[in-house]
Order: structure tokens, then sequence, then C-alpha cells
């Protein structure tokens, strides 16, 4: 029986993965309309990675330079200024605030992002989630060692713990930890797990019935 659900937040909880591939456009758009396609493309290829090591990418592999600290921080202090309010105001996935206020009391949820540990609890607190959550992790933390400390913390079998995300890095933080996948799909990311096998939603309103299946199939 599935006790602990791990959640994503951009394209999981809220709908805001689109506010962040725009934010990332227009922060190397005077590289020129190669670059920032390139920067574009990557990002929506690998939406659950931490922004820190895509802009580490980007001047490695596009730029071909050297990324300093001070332009470093710089991007990282910009794309926040770009992104933090528009995430806040973001629509709720289809179900997700349903969700989490019908069923707090019968499962323990976390949430597990790429986005920088301050800024995540920040918008999770502006939008009034934060009294559902057991625990918010953020970057640097790897979803590998959230998921993990999740373990360890509650503690919680394997096969009682659900991750629910949107990109290839939340499935693989799952199988790290031997837990259950569920893919909230949407146009961006249908091709990612078109092949792959692990239970599919459109929307979180779905999501209990997803649960009720894998909880069948154990």
């Amino acid at each position: 029986m599935i006790r602990t659900i791990i959640f994503d937040f951009d394209g999981v909880l809220a709908e805001s993965v689109d506010i962040k591939t725009v934010a990332f456009g227009k922060l190397f758009e005077n590289e020129g309309a190669e670059v920032a396609r390139k920067v574009v493309e990557y990002h929506i290829a690998h939406t659950g990675v931490s922004r820190y090591d895509k802009f580490r990418y980007f001047y490695r592999e596009f730029l071909g330079r050297e990324l300093d600290d001070d332009t470093f921080r710089g991007l990282c202090r910009r794309f926040s200024e770009l992104v933090v309010d528009e995430v806040v105001k973001a629509p709720y996935v289809e179900g997700a605030k349903e969700f989490l206020e019908e069923h707090a009391a019968r499962y323990r949820f976390y949430v597990a992002s790429a986005t920088p540990q301050e800024e995540i609890e920040e918008i999770v607190a502006r939008r009034g989630m934060t009294k559902f959550f057991s625990r918010i992790y953020g970057a640097p933390t790897g979803k590998d060692a959230a998921v993990k400390d999740i373990l360890e913390r509650d503690p919680v079998l394997p096969e009682e713990a659900l991750f629910v995300g949107d990109a290839s890095s939340d499935m693989n933080a799952a199988a790290a930890s031997d837990i259950h996948f569920v893919a909230r799909i949407y146009e961006g990311n249908e091709d990612i797990f078109r092949s792959l096998g692990c239970a599919r939603i459109r929307a979180i309103s779905e999501l209990k019935d997803a649960i009720s299946v894998l909880e069948g199939q154990g």
C-alpha cells in the first residue's frame, strides 16, 4: 500500500514548465538565435535537471567559454527574477490542489524539485502549499538523494513510496531506490515516456486511480 508520495513541482503540481522554457531562451537571446534555440531544446529535453548544471553545460558546449563565478551568480539571479513571481501565479495542474487537500491525512507528501532550495520553499510558501508537505527538497540536493533521504526519514519501504514526475530524471530517481513511478504527461514530454514502461496520467485528478492500479499489482 502506498504511504508516501513524492512530487516534482513544475509540470506536476503547477503548470509552470513553459515559464522556465521562456526564461532560458531570454537569458541567452543575446548570444544569437542559434544558441538560444539550442538552450531551449536542451532544457525541454532535460526538464528535471538543475539550472546550475544547465548553465555550466550551455557555456561549455554551446558557447565554448568558461563560466566564471560572477557570471554564474548573475545568471542564477536573473533567472530567479524572471520566474519566481510567474511560478507563484501559475495555475495548478488539473486536480493537484484537490488531491493534496483531500488526501493529506492519508499520505505523507514531499516535493523533490531541481529548483534551488530557497526558491522552491519560497514558491511553495507563497502559494499556500507548505502545510501539505512533510519536507521540500531543492537543488543542490539531487532527486536520487532526496528519495533516499525520504525513505530513511519516514521510514518507509520502497514498495510503499511513489514518485510523480514529468522527466526522465524523475523516473531515474525513482528507479534508483526501487520505488513506484507515475509520469505526468503533457504535450512537451510525450515522446520521453512513449516507449517507457511506466504508469502515465495527464492530470493529478487521475492519480488516485493510478495508485489503485499500482496497489493491485502489488
